[in-house]
């Protein structure tokens, strides 16, 4: 069985600021949490922290964890209140079927891989340097810098996640679309045929540790997309929620959350990580857990 987690992080705690400024240090705190993982197992972990008062990560296991260890160094142990809730992860794949629509967010590592890099770091050099005559080098992974390479990174792979994000719509109309619109058409203009999406960038990070402290030192940027996505193949969907989205899923990303959406003319939908439940009720129709 998979479960979805959401814990709670206190941040006045040392260990708290140690977990929440190093992926390592908290990579380690939520394998810490599974036992037995056997290979093949993917554990997704994501970093909430926009709300510096109230940061949590949502982890997705493939067995029942326990968070005892997080809560008592860098939560609230004694306090009242939900510090590390689990949901089955079912309901959630249960609900995902062609033309299912969800809020979303997702934290990922945006790449290209190629094999002449315009500004190769020293460790890309030297694997470039050893390589003997004529043998074909791996590829290299170049992180995208900007917010509108990113963006596009994210928008021309959804399709093998099996995915798309509809185009951008005002409901109601704004003043003037429905008239711009007809006019358009008795002028036979042709649909935009690259629309603005139902998507956009939150948050955009550089990380920056040593392994172990004194080991290689890694590098890796990371963007934050929120918006609302349609299931097109789900068993592509299905897959990357249970495997993760691009590289880096070790440090934070990969980690897909849904939230359900409203019925047309009802209430905004509610943040991807903030669905409509109380907490001891059943999942949420999303299968995540209630902050």
């Amino acid at each position: 069985m998979t479960f979805l987690s959401r814990i709670r992080i206190n941040p006045l705690r040392a260990e708290s600021r140690r977990l929440l400024t190093n992926p390592r240090a908290m990579h380690g705190a939520v394998m810490g949490g599974v036992p037995d993982v056997v290979d093949g197992d993917r554990v997704l972990w994501r970093l909430d922290a926009d709300d510096s008062h109230r940061p949590y990560v949502y982890v997705l296991t493939p067995g029942k964890p326990d968070w005892t260890h997080v809560v008592e160094r860098a939560g609230w142990p004694d306090a009242d209140g939900d510090h590390a809730l689990v949901r089955d992860y079912a309901p959630l794949l249960a609900q995902v079927s062609a033309g299912r629509e969800f809020a979303f967010r997702l934290t990922a590592n945006p790449v290209q891989t190629t094999r002449t890099p315009l500004a190769p770091s020293p460790a890309q050099k030297r694997r470039r340097e050893a390589a003997a005559p004529g043998e074909r080098i791996r590829g290299f992974r170049h992180a995208h810098r900007t917010a509108a390479t990113q963006l596009e990174w994210f928008l021309t792979r959804t399709g093998k996640w099996g995915f798309e994000v509809p185009a951008a719509r005002t409901e109601p109309a704004a003043p003037g679309v429905a008239v711009d619109a007809a006019v358009n058409q008795g002028q036979g203009r042709r649909p935009d045929p690259n629309p603005a999406r139902e998507v956009r960038i939150t948050g955009r990070s550089r990380h920056s540790f040593a392994k172990g402290g004194r080991g290689p030192h890694v590098v890796f940027h990371s963007a934050t997309f929120e918006g609302r996505l349609k299931v097109v193949d789900p068993t592509a969907f299905a897959t990357r929620l249970l495997r993760g989205i691009g590289p880096s899923k070790a440090y934070g990303c990969g980690l897909l959350t849904l939230a359900p959406l409203p019925a047309p003319g009802s209430a905004p939908a509610p943040a991807p990580s903030d669905p409509p439940v109380t907490p001891g009720s059943s999942p949420s129709p999303a299968g995540t857990p209630p902050r």
